[in-house]
């Protein structure tokens, strides 16, 4: 997505200087142009010469530095980008953009830019919680900038906390969905909603009915749904899993608590995709103390949960509704008797016989099945590459977006 793509990379003074030269490298190895621009504090930490020789072409230094006499310096580069990016960005500069103060080339640069403008913090978390730098954030965001937030570790002052700047990758991966939600906006501003993982029905304090979801699937599609642009919320069983960025996650246990928040977001959402493998079954009496281990057999009588998806087919208006069917056999049969039953608008028929993709697995095989005999194979690939193609086509059914 950065392939060609024009990115200004202002560069300001904190020792996190050092990450916009990988930073740098990294978008040239994507194919973008890169221009460089530097404050004079940011070059007692790197040099010139070393963004002058990662981007292949000039740094930009001082306002008044005028080499083509036929453009003014700050003008030219300010048209000529797609985006720009302030990594790293210390309170300082943050101070002067949301106060309008134009008194070097980065300023200067950024007040006269009509691209998009990204801004990477790094600064001591004290500063970062200052109520005056806050507010000027505050006042950016107002203003159309938009934030890659600090991480959260040990500060080059001795401090740990908030004010990290962000990893060049993950920057690079900020700018590439940027494009992609430039170039194929259907997923913008949409409101997702996603169930992912397993659900545990307690016994007793300690024993669960459960199932081996690790919510690898519904992870990736939160993930991609996110990265193109969608506001995504993820009900999520329990799972081992990090939240994906920018995604609202809400963690639950039980169908019953998965229940309850998805109905609770359905009725604002566009599309709902239950990729979770709720439990079925419940024990119908729940010990509050651990039951003891004893002689002979012991039996746990089962009552059914809530079939959400069934209600959610029910109370559908206007939302496209995606369920999943995990089989180990007649997958097919069952996922288009599903998709009827259910009223879905789309089923993922999803063979968990197989020790390679399914249940766990970081890869998945599945076929999509629509109404009007739709029907599409989406063949063994890695689970971010399935929810790719997932949204491709609910994009595509939904919208008339890509196929």
């Amino acid at each position: 997505m950065l392939e060609n793509k024009n990115v200004l990379l202002c560069v300001t003074g904190g020792i996190a200087a050092y990450k916009a030269a990988a930073l740098t490298s990294k978008l040239i190895q994507k194919k973008a142009n890169v221009k460089v621009l530097m404050t004079e504090s940011a070059q007692q930490f790197v040099t010139p010469l070393t963004f002058q020789s990662l981007a292949r072409d000039r740094v930009y230094v001082d306002t008044f530095r005028e080499e083509d006499p036929s453009v003014i310096s700050h003008i030219d580069v300010a048209d000529w980008a797609d985006v720009a990016i302030v990594a790293p960005a210390t309170a300082n500069v943050i101070g002067k953009l949301a106060n309008g103060i134009a008194d070097d080339m980065v300023t200067t640069t950024l007040l006269a830019t009509r691209a998009e403008a990204f801004i990477a913090p790094a600064m001591n978390v004290h500063m970062y919680e200052h109520p005056a730098v806050k507010r000027n954030m505050d006042t950016l965001q107002q203003d159309g900038y938009r934030f890659i937030e600090p991480g959260e570790g040990f500060l080059a002052c001795g401090y740990e906390g908030k004010g990290r700047m962000s990893e060049p990758e993950e920057i690079v991966e900020h700018l590439s969905n940027h494009f992609l939600c430039v170039e194929n906006p259907v997923w913008q501003n949409k409101k997702v909603l996603i169930t992912a993982g397993p659900t545990h029905e307690h016994a007793d304090p300690v024993r669960v009915l459960t199932n081996p979801s690790t919510g690898k699937m519904g992870y990736a599609i939160a993930r991609e749904a996110a990265r193109r642009g969608a506001q995504v919320t993820l009900v999520s069983g329990p799972t081992q899993l990090p939240d994906p960025s920018g995604v609202n996650v809400i963690r639950v246990t039980s169908a019953n608590d998965m229940y309850e928040q998805v109905l609770k977001h359905y009725e604002s959402s566009n599309v709902v995709i239950k990729a979770a493998a709720v439990s079925d079954f419940r024990p119908k009496n729940v010990q509050e103390q651990k039951v003891k281990k004893e002689q002979g057999s012991e039996t746990i009588q089962l009552e059914r949960t809530s079939d959400i998806l069934a209600e959610l087919g029910k109370q559908k208006n206007g939302q496209f509704l995606v369920g999943f069917a995990a089989e180990s056999t007649d997958v097919l049969a069952y996922a288009r008797e599903k998709l009827q039953r259910k009223n879905l608008d789309l089923i993922v028929a999803n063979d968990v016989s197989k020790s390679n993709r399914g249940f766990a697995a970081d890869m998945n095989e599945v076929t999509l099945i629509g109404p009007k005999q739709f029907e599409k194979n989406i063949s063994l690939a890695h689970k971010e590459k399935v929810a790719e193609s997932l949204l491709d086509q609910v994009a595509h059914l939904q919208w008339g977006g890509v196929k």
